[in-house]
């Protein structure tokens, strides 16, 4: 069964499912059984049947998985390189960011009666 979906709007358990097939699937390609990538990533059959599943596992044995499949160089992939742009650098004289900022609150007037409400009503 090819599991296509669209991940910006897909809920976490069709990822979780899309990303066990695709998984299964390179391990076919591989020649390894589950007992064989089991053994190598050092987790029990019963995780690699769940990953598969697409049931959820540590992101540790999803990294030890990944690097026994070879594929470990993609999880670059899942998250961006945060570094500054060079502009921004330049504005904050060379200093990059160590900690978030509080947002600014905004001002807010009280609530009264009738708020909201359009004399057209």
């Amino acid at each position: 069964m090819s599991y296509q979906i669209d991940f910006s709007t897909a809920s976490s358990e069709q990822i979780e499912g899309a990303m066990g097939e695709r998984l299964s699937r390179i391990r076919l390609a591989r020649n390894l059984t589950q007992e064989q990538l089991a053994g190598e990533a050092g987790v029990g059959i019963r995780t690699i049947r769940n990953l598969e599943k697409g049931k959820g596992v540590s992101f540790d044995t999803f990294v030890r998985v990944l690097t026994v499949l070879g594929v470990q160089q993609n999880l670059e992939a899942l998250l961006p390189d945060p570094m500054i742009r060079p502009v921004e650098r330049l504005e904050n004289r060379g200093k990059e960011r160590q900690r978030a900022s509080s947002q600014p609150k905004a001002e807010s007037t009280p609530w009264a009666w009738g708020d909201g409400v359009s004399d057209d009503e």
